[in-house]
C-alpha cells in the first residue's frame, strides 16, 4: 500500500472505497438526473460523496460538482488506459477520503467498448446500477433487463431502477416480471412526473456553473430518490465491494512520471505562470489535466475573454479550452482590449495551446447559428462557422508530424473531438501548416508561432511527457522574455 498526506491523517492509498457506478441502458434513459438524485440523497444523508464520470463529457461533471461540492473526475479508459484510470480513481478516493464514490455512466451500458460503463465497473470492480427507462413497455422491460445481465459474464448488475414509471399498475407490471425473470433486485422505480427538470442545448446539459439547478431542485432530487429508490441498499452494495478484490490496487500517484521528471529536470527555481480561459464562454476542461500542470510546477491563473480586458500580469504562456463561444460572440467580439492582448501575446511567441471553443476564439470570426459573423482574434487567417448539425464526434488518436508545444515528431496524443462548427477558409488564403496527423487520415493541430490549436480536447494521462513540453516551452518564453 501507499501512503498520501490529505488533511494532516496518513490515508491508505486504495481503490476500495465504497462505490457504485450508475449505468443507463441508452442515452436519454435519465441516467444523469437519476446519478444526481443518488447523490443528493447521499449529501443529505450527511455522506461525503466523490463523484466521478465515465467517458470525455465534460458537463456532467460539472453538475456532478453543484450537487455533492467536489470536484468529479472523468474516469475514460479508452481515452487514458486503463493503468492511467485505476491509479487516478484509487488516488483520489485515498486523498479526498469520501465516505462513498458515484460514477455515472456514459450513454448505454456496454456502449464505448472500452470505454464504456460496463468495461470500468470490471476494471475497477465496482458494482453496477441499471437505469432502464419503461416509457413504452411493461412485462418487456424483463427482456432488456436480462439482456443485460447475461451478455458479458464479467459485467454484473446488482439492481436496477425502472424510471419513468407511468402509474402504480406500469410499476406492478414491470417490476413482477424482473423479479421473475431476472437476477437483479429492482431497487427503485421513479414515477414519470416526479422528474427534475435539467435544460439542455446543442452540447447538452447546461453546465453547473450556469446554476441550471438550484438548492431548491437539488432539495428536491434528493427526495426523489428517497421516495423512491431504496438507499441503504444503493450504500451496502456500494461497501459490499471493500471486502471483495481479485486485483492488486494500482500503486503509485497517477502523476508520478510528471512529478519525477519535473524533479530531474532541476526547473525547481522557475514555475512559469499559466494564464487559463475560464468563463461561460471557456468551461470545458479535465481537471486532471489542469492538476497535472500543476505538478510539474507550473502555477496557474484564470482569466475571462469575456469580462477582462487584459491577460494577467507575468503569464508566460495560454491556455483556452473548449466551451461554448459562439453563445458569447458578441461579448467576446466586442472585448477589443482582450482580442488585442491575446493576438500580441501569441505575435511575441507566448506559447498557447487552444481546444475546440477556445481555437474557434483564435480564428478571424465566427458566424453563428442565426448567420452574424463576429470578428475574433485573427491569429488564424480562417473563420469558423456554426452548423444546425453536428459536424464531428469520437475518440481521436493524433501522431505529432512536426514538433510543437505538446512534444516532438513522432510522440502521440489522445483525446476526443465534438463540435458543430467548421472551418470556412477565406479565398485565396495561404494554407496554415498543421502539426498533427490523425489516425483518419486528417490534418489537425494549427501552428503559428509558438501556438498550437484545433478542435480536439487532448486528455494528458497517458500522455505527461505533453504537460512537460508544454511546462518547458513557458519556461523558454519567461527565459527569453527576462
Amino acid at each position: 500500500m501507499i501512503s498520501s498526506m490529505a488533511n494532516g491523517k496518513v490515508l491508505k492509498m486504495t481503490d476500495k472505497a465504497p462505490a457504485i457506478l450508475v449505468a443507463g441502458s441508452g442515452s436519454g434513459c435519465g441516467k444523469t438526473t437519476v446519478t444526481l438524485g443518488i447523490m443528493a440523497a447521499l449529501q443529505a444523508r450527511g455522506l461525503k460523496v466523490q463523484p466521478f464520470k465515465t467517458g470525455p463529457d465534460f458537463i456532467d461533471p460539472t453538475l456532478h460538482r453543484l450537487v455533492t461540492g467536489r470536484t468529479s473526475y472523468n474516469l475514460d479508459m479508452r481515452m487514458c488506459g486503463q493503468n492511467y484510470v485505476r491509479s487516478l480513481f484509487g488516488h483520489k478516493c485515498s486523498v479526498n477520503a469520501p465516505d462513498i464514490c458515484v460514477v455515472e455512466g456514459v450513454m448505454g451500458m456496454f456502449d464505448g467498448g472500452t470505454g464504456s460503463a460496463a468495461a470500468l465497473s470490471s476494471a475497477l470492480e465496482i458494482p453496477l446500477i441499471l437505469v432502464v427507462d419503461v416509457t413504452s413497455a411493461a412485462e418487456s422491460v424483463a427482456a432488456v433487463v436480462h439482456g443485460f445481465e447475461t451478455l458479458r459474464e464479467d459485467v454484473s448488475v446488482a439492481g436496477v431502477i425502472l424510471n419513468k414509471v407511468a402509474s402504480p399498475v406500469h410499476a406492478r407490471l414491470a417490476g413482477d416480471a424482473v423479479k421473475k425473470y431476472c437476477r437483479a433486485p429492482v431497487v427503485g422505480m421513479i414515477p414519470r412526473d416526479a422528474q427534475v427538470s435539467i435544460p439542455s442545448r446543442h452540447l447538452g446539459l447546461y453546465m453547473g456553473g450556469e446554476n441550471p439547478i438550484g438548492p431548491g431542485e437539488i432539495k428536491a432530487l434528493a427526495a426523489m430518490l428517497e421516495g423512491h429508490a431504496d438507499i441503504d441498499f444503493l450504500i451496502g452494495i456500494a461497501r459490499s465491494r471493500c471486502g471483495r478484490s481479485r486485483r492488486k490496487p494500482p500503486s503509485g500517484h497517477p502523476f508520478a512520471k510528471i512529478l519525477a521528471a519535473s524533479r530531474e529536470r532541476g526547473r525547481a527555481d522557475t514555475s512559469p505562470l499559466l494564464a487559463v480561459a475560464r468563463d461561460s464562454a471557456f468551461c470545458f476542461y479535465y481537471e486532471d489535466n489542469l492538476e497535472m500542470l500543476e505538478a510539474a510546477g507550473v502555477r496557474l491563473v484564470e482569466f475571462s475573454p469575456l469580462y477582462h480586458h487584459d491577460l494577467p500580469s507575468g503569464v508566460c504562456g495560454l491556455y483556452l479550452g473548449g466551451g461554448y463561444p459562439e453563445l458569447h460572440a458578441s461579448g467576446l467580439s466586442g472585448n477589443l482590449s482582450m482580442l488585442k492582448a491575446v493576438k500580441q501575446a501569441a505575435s511575441s511567441g507566448m506559447p498557447v495551446f487552444a481546444e475546440c471553443g477556445g481555437f474557434m476564439y483564435l480564428t478571424s470570426a465566427i458566424t453563428d447559428t442565426e448567420g452574424k459573423r463576429w470578428e475574433m482574434a485573427g491569429i488564424y487567417p480562417f473563420e469558423t462557422v456554426m452548423k444546425p448539425r453536428l459536424s464531428r464526434l469520437g475518440y481521436r488518436e493524433a501522431v505529432i508530424a512536426r514538433s510543437c508545444i505538446l512534444g516532438g515528431r513522432g510522440q502521440r496524443l489522445f483525446g476526443h473531438e465534438f463540435h458543430y462548427s467548421d472551418i470556412a477558409p477565406h479565398e485565396g488564403e495561404k494554407p496554415v501548416e498543421t502539426v498533427l496527423e490523425l489516425g483518419d487520415g486528417r490534418a489537425e493541430g494549427y501552428g503559428v508561432e509558438n501556438v498550437l490549436a484545433g478542435y480536439v480536447h487532448f486528455h494528458w494521462g497517458r500522455t505527461p511527457w505533453a504537460v512537460l513540453s508544454f511546462r518547458d516551452a513557458c519556461i523558454r518564453y519567461f527565459e527569453a522574455e527576462s
